[in-house]
């Protein structure tokens, strides 16, 4: 079994592993009173912006003149790029926004509100049904800069169907990825992928490190690794460094 890094900090916050992730999550709403649609906004709110600075200081590119595709898996992960769509519209890009498909019970709550807000903004949203899957390719080509929020840390196992597809597409396209959280396809534990993996050059990662991104062997797939804060008190930090 691949280990998980043992390293304790990373840019001035605790590395935590999936499950530790989610435990901060449920306590930050139940016993701090942050409720998730607000960590969500404050996550892709961030991420527009470290997507805005990569492109002026990386690509030469100011918000007018920045085209970006954004494609979001149908979890929280997802969710997160859709608010990040809707900021980099706010903030004068041009901007492809693409889901997979729901689950059969439909997508969750924070996925559905983040929907309603990216329609309520004016910023259409496709869905990559199978049968629509390569024409991506050319969105992609022509685009300054594609955003991985396609699987987060509650993705286990190879990824596929059309979330396969997108994946390789991708990073086929030669464009710069920057992931959400975590470059989707690598293990947020251990930093091991079976395959399928997104190449990003810049992984956003929201909160706190995940322990896999530490790994040596997931660097190359990683890109520079940067932690966003978003929101959560100073004594959940604490306590997650313990």
């Amino acid at each position: 079994m691949s280990k998980v890094p043992q390293v304790k900090e990373f840019g001035g916050f605790p590395v935590v592993t999936a499950e530790k992730m989610k435990y901060l999550d449920k306590k930050a709403s139940q016993e701090h009173g942050v409720p998730p649609h607000l960590l969500m906004e404050n996550a892709g709110r961030v991420v527009a912006e470290e997507t805005l600075k990569f492109a002026a200081e990386e690509l030469g590119k100011q918000p007018a003149g920045l085209t970006v595709a954004v494609c979001c898996g149908k979890g929280n992960n997802g969710g997160d790029g859709l608010v990040a769509a809707r900021w980099l519209k706010q903030a004068g890009a041009a901007v492809k926004t693409f889901i997979l498909p729901p689950k059969e019970t439909g997508y969750g709550e924070l996925v559905v509100r983040n929907l309603q807000a990216a329609k309520d903004a004016g910023l259409a949203v496709a869905m990559t049904r199978r049968e629509d899957l390569e024409a991506l390719q050319a969105e992609f080509a022509a685009s300054d800069v594609l955003l991985d929020a396609l699987l987060g840390v509650s993705a286990v196992g190879k990824p596929t169907g059309p979330v396969h597809r997108v994946i390789q597409l991708m990073n086929k396209s030669g464009k710069p990825i920057i992931a959400v959280d975590i470059p989707s396809g690598l293990s947020p534990d251990t930093g091991h992928h079976s395959g399928v993996f997104i190449t990003a050059r810049l992984t956003l990662t929201l909160g706190f490190a995940k322990s896999g991104l530490m790994a040596a062997h997931a660097q190359k797939n990683t890109g520079a690794v940067k932690v966003l804060p978003i929101g959560y008190p100073q004594a959940l930090i604490d306590e997650a460094g313990r």
